[in-house]
């Protein structure tokens, strides 16, 4: 996608051998275009993911309804539960990952009256290759999927959004989508500090690094700006926001998600411990406290709440 810091740091971990440094400290006093070429081909690229999943799930709400929506000629599958009269949630998951991950939200959603949507973004899951090939996507194309399946669904009441989906699904607000609540769960605030971690852990400087985020902006057709989730709620109405991240997180940082809570007006953010960047998705006090924000009518503005 088109924003990472750690997520991918840690996801390319296996990538960053003494010899890939190497070349890239070569490449980077040498030949850095080369290097910059290499380094955005990596950036790109889907860490494999163990939860690829199925799609059959089953559960307390059961396996859901399977569907299809076409995003540029290709497949986006995904499930709804729940009854065809209720306010709508979609459910985003992150880079990588795969809608079974937000499965913990799906039964409590729609024992509340909401019907529930989930999908695999391009190149995730079950759906079809994005428009690079497999193993690779954007995060502008995770934005058009979701605005797809919104668009055979109906409007969104609510959508909530793990780690990079939290950013398709700001992106698809500044492209239209409306929503009347938000959840973001381990967010990412501003992309281009994570293509320094990215450089550091590769091993390349200053030289392919800007040849990196120049080549990001151009396969993406969009400025790195253009992805500040802060910054949002400067272009657009936003929607009352739930922030929920963790202070253990080894992926994305905490103070992502405080400075965005802060930024956006109606935003409570909601910190835990020791749930790290995955855990957080099926734990239970969070689970509550998500649904409980979209079941509430009044919400709260610019609070913030720390759970144990």
């Amino acid at each position: 996608m088109a924003i990472k810091k750690s997520t991918i740091v840690r996801a390319y971990a296996r990538l960053t051998t003494s010899g890939t440094r190497a070349l890239f400290w070569l490449l980077e006093r040498c030949a850095p275009g080369l290097g910059g070429r290499w380094a955005e081909h990596l950036w790109f690229t889907l860490p494999r993911s163990r939860s690829a999943a199925s799609p059959a799930r089953t559960g307390p709400a059961g396996a859901g309804t399977a569907f299809e929506v076409a995003v540029d000629g290709r497949r986006v599958r995904g499930r709804r539960w729940g009854g065809s009269g209720g306010p709508v949630v979609y459910l985003v998951h992150g880079w990588g990952g795969s809608a079974r991950q937000l499965d913990a939200l799906v039964s409590p959603l729609v024992g509340s009256g909401f019907s529930v949507v989930s999908f695999d973004a391009p190149s995730h899951g079950v759906s079809d290759r994005g428009a690079s090939g497999p193993r690779s996507s954007t995060i502008p194309e995770a934005g058009e999927a979701l605005l797809a399946v919104v668009a055979r669904y109906g409007p969104a009441y609510g959508v909530v959004a793990h780690s990079l989906g939290a950013t398709a699904a700001a992106v698809a607000l500044r492209d239209g989508l409306r929503a009347s609540r938000m959840v973001l769960i381990a967010p990412l605030a501003h992309p281009l500090p994570y293509s320094h971690a990215f450089a550091e852990r590769l091993g390349f400087g200053e030289r392919i690094r800007t040849r990196l985020v120049a080549r990001i902006e151009r396969r993406v057709g969009l400025p790195m700006s253009h992805f500040d989730v802060p910054g949002v709620a400067r272009q657009v109405a936003t929607p009352k926001l739930l922030v929920v991240h963790d202070r253990d997180d080894r992926e994305t940082s905490w103070s992502d998600g405080r400075a965005i809570a802060r930024a956006w007006p109606d935003a409570r953010l909601l910190t835990t411990t020791r749930l790290g960047h995955r855990r957080i998705l099926h734990d239970p006090e969070v689970v509550a406290q998500v649904v409980g924000f979209l079941r509430d009518a009044t919400g709260t503005n610019a609070s913030e709440v720390v759970a144990s």
